[in-house]
């Protein structure tokens, strides 16, 4: 067992497991665009002196600045979707229509990358696929209050999260495959710090931040440097080491984690057949990433 992609991949687990309930805390002091801007600074400050001294050293790559371009853009745009969602919907739905993330990276690697091409063959990763979708209709479909406008919003502003996500996480992929995470999510936090500053200025309200309590500053700094600065870079810490289906697998567990607390402190609530759903959502997302690795762990033919 490799205890440091082990602890690496349950720190991502708890980290993103606690950003979406302090995002729906922060939702009622200040717009979203604010509340992303001033987050990822946090974030982007944390990581400074690491790429300051990093630089200084020269042991940093100065080819990230270039490869991290890309990601960024997508990493601004799914940020300021994930933090809009829960103005509408509650933390645990919101994470939850989120994982279908999974189905996004799976058909865009199928495109970009030749070598999973395969998968397309594979029975295995097809039912996953329809599972989800299956799962995903529940899910929406036996909400409570779907016809609610605020509901669907917030739905569909989850659902385009997670073709974002999807987004991101190939971008990630192909730019930083021999760069140290650290490395490569410094860059994107300057990168992202800039972007979401510049939309509170066009679209939000950035003097909402002098008026916040200290409750709320606290909410803040550990929501940046837990959900945001440790979040990611563990998570592609796991993934170096162990590639990305095990931390993949882990991090589906996030939505029950965030039901769980969630139901205590917004309580939140999602009915019995909403939760079979979910399950179903989930499983089938898992049973695709089962076969995606069954896939590469064959011999070449």
């Amino acid at each position: 067992m490799d205890m440091v992609a082990t602890l690496a991949t349950l720190g991502a687990l708890l980290c993103w497991s606690l950003g979406p309930l302090f995002i729906k805390y922060l939702a009622g002091h200040m717009d979203s665009w604010t509340q992303n801007a001033l987050r990822y600074s946090v974030a982007c400050l944390f990581w400074l002196p690491f790429l300051v001294h990093t630089t200084a050293k020269g042991n940093f790559a100065m080819r990230t600045w270039r490869r991290a371009l890309l990601p960024s853009v997508a990493n601004v745009a799914m940020q300021s979707l994930w933090a809009a969602g829960f103005y509408y919907i509650g933390p645990a739905f919101m994470a939850l229509l989120s994982k279908t993330s999974i189905l996004w990276v799976a058909g865009f690697s199928l495109i970009v990358f030749p070598e999973e091409r395969p998968l397309i063959r594979s029975g295995r990763f097809w039912l996953g696929f329809l599972l989800s979708l299956a799962g995903l209709f529940g899910v929406i479909a036996f909400k409570d209050d779907f016809a609610a406008t605020g509901t669907l919003t917030g739905i569909v502003i989850a659902l385009a999260q997670a073709l974002m996500w999807g987004v991101y996480t190939l971008s990630v992929r192909i730019a930083f495959q021999d760069i140290d995470p650290r490395a490569s999510f410094s860059v994107m936090s300057v990168y992202a710090a800039v972007g979401l500053s510049v939309c509170a200025f066009l679209f939000g309200e950035p003097s909402q931040v002098l008026a916040l309590d200290v409750r709320a500053w606290i909410a803040v700094l550990i929501s940046a440097v837990t959900a945001i600065a440790l979040g990611h870079v563990l998570y592609y810490t796991a993934i170096r080491r162990i590639g990305a289906t095990i931390p993949m697998l882990v991090i589906l567990a996030q939505p029950f984690v965030v039901f769980n607390l969630s139901s205590i402190l917004f309580h939140e609530r999602l009915n019995g057949v909403q939760l079979l759903f979910g399950g179903v959502l989930l499983g089938g997302s898992a049973l695709s990433v089962w076969a995606q690795q069954h896939l590469r762990s064959e011999p070449p033919r």
